[in-house]
């Protein structure tokens, strides 16, 4: 399946040198209900909730993508008011994990005897994908990632490009400062066949497409 990362260009120089992605860790995600999307009035319940998220976030992270590269909004928020860079993966489909929107926060059940959680794993899956409504416009995959099996640099954990994370095309942003062609010469230096190519104002709707001034060089 073919999602898409959205970082500013300066990750992006980076991330294409050392083929790697950066993962995320739960605490450092921009939504506070991430993994507490679940109702939590008893008191209880919350601090039984928060000694998950820790416990989560210490064992796996994630790579968020969007099913989309042609939303303005993406490029705002996401790739440094459309200066940054696009990366076009190629994934297995059971690799990654659709969010589910909902304006609901989830019930979850607990046993009366020992407050553990009902049915842990079900409820597991269920919030690691839920989000609030009003985030839908991201269309948002995640690829969990266990820590044991990334590196660390500098404090920051990567995973490497693979075949289960294949980037297939580099898309600079409106305002991206990155020549296009230093680009394409550092993806055919480290080997990486990949389509790279600019986006532009569409016409006629309020989305990203691709500029056709810059088609006439891809390395693939």
């Amino acid at each position: 399946m073919r999602v898409y990362h959205f970082l500013n260009e300066n990750h992006a120089i980076g991330n294409l040198f050392f083929r790697r992605l950066k993962v995320s860790r739960f605490a450092q995600l921009n939504d506070p209900f991430e993994l507490l999307g679940a109702d939590l009035l008893d008191p209880k319940h919350r601090a039984a909730f928060n000694a998950f998220k820790k416990q989560l976030n210490e064992s796996k992270g994630m790579i968020c993508f969007s099913s989309s590269w042609s939303n303005p909004l993406l490029w705002g928020h996401y790739a440094n008011k459309h200066s940054g860079v696009v990366l076009g993966f190629d994934v297995p489909e059971n690799y990654l994990t659709p969010v589910k929107y909902t304006s609901l926060r989830t019930k979850i059940e607990f046993n009366p005897k020992n407050g553990q959680i009902t049915d842990g794993p079900k409820v597991v899956d269920e919030l690691i994908r839920t989000k609030l409504v009003d985030w839908k416009y991201e269309n948002e995959y995640r690829m969990f990632i266990n820590l044991d099996s990334t590196t660390e640099k500098g404090g920051m954990i990567f995973v490497d490009f693979s075949t289960n994370l294949m980037l297939r095309e580099v898309i600079l942003g409106l305002n991206c400062p990155l020549p296009i062609d230093r680009i394409r010469q550092l993806l055919e230096v480290n080997a990486i066949p990949a389509k790279v190519f600019k986006a532009g104002m569409a016409l006629r709707t309020f989305k990203m497409v691709e500029d056709r001034q810059f088609r006439v060089k891809t390395t693939v």
